[in-house]
């Protein structure tokens, strides 16, 4: 269960610093309350974790084979697309705050168009959910699941989610100005392919 769950963390912590989901936060914390952003968004991240866990023990009755190898695919796949994209990146990228900003525009502009008022924390789940979903993140976390403790994988992901949605809400620009994309897409890509190399080297 450790494994797991330093696994779920580390995926997490590293993957989702600097994400659109990540500017999402630290974005609406500065036009509302930090407290109720942090709330709506850590409850949609952990919403999306159960999920995604769900999914990986759905995908756990497969045989063992099977399984084993689309693991190995499935992080070494998602590592060097990180990598490439670091790759393509500028060097003074920083995290997605244009298309986070594009997002909650968008969604003050719906509810002014229905006349209605969301209140915070829905907004921050709202907007956290959406974004968060088919988020490269949201398999890794399957996969994880689907060969490790669950419970684990479920506690070190919403851990690191929580972390990630605090450092957004209280750093705000001043941390999103020194994060480079760049550094963290790699970082996460590195990641991904050490959990590559891990499953196959405990699968021989």
């Amino acid at each position: 269960m450790l494994t797991a769950f330093t696994a779920g963390l580390l995926l997490i912590t590293v993957s989702e610093l600097g994400d659109k989901t990540f500017c999402i936060a630290m974005l609406l914390a500065m036009r509302h309350s930090r407290r109720l952003v942090f709330a709506g968004a850590v409850a949609a991240l952990a919403a999306m974790t159960v999920l995604s866990v769900l999914l990986g023990q759905m995908l756990s009755f497969l045989p063992q084979t099977v399984l084993h190898y689309a693991e190995i695919v499935l992080f070494i796949g998602f590592g060097f697309k990180l990598l490439l994209e670091a790759r393509r990146m500028p060097t003074a990228s920083a995290c997605e705050v244009d298309e986070a900003e594009e997002t909650i525009d968008q969604s003050f502009r719906s509810a002014a168009k229905r006349g209605m008022k969301r209140s915070i924390v829905l907004q921050s789940f709202t907007l956290t959910f959406m974004a968060e979903w088919g988020d490269r993140t949201q398999f890794a976390t399957a996969a994880l699941a689907a060969s490790n403790n669950p419970w684990g994988v479920t506690a070190g992901a919403v851990l690191g989610h929580a972390i990630c949605a605090a450092i957004a809400v209280l750093g705000g620009r001043l941390i999103a100005g020194y994060l480079s994309e760049r550094l963290l897409t790699a970082l996460g890509g590195g990641l991904f392919i050490l959990f590559g190399i891990v499953a196959m080297v405990e699968g021989a």
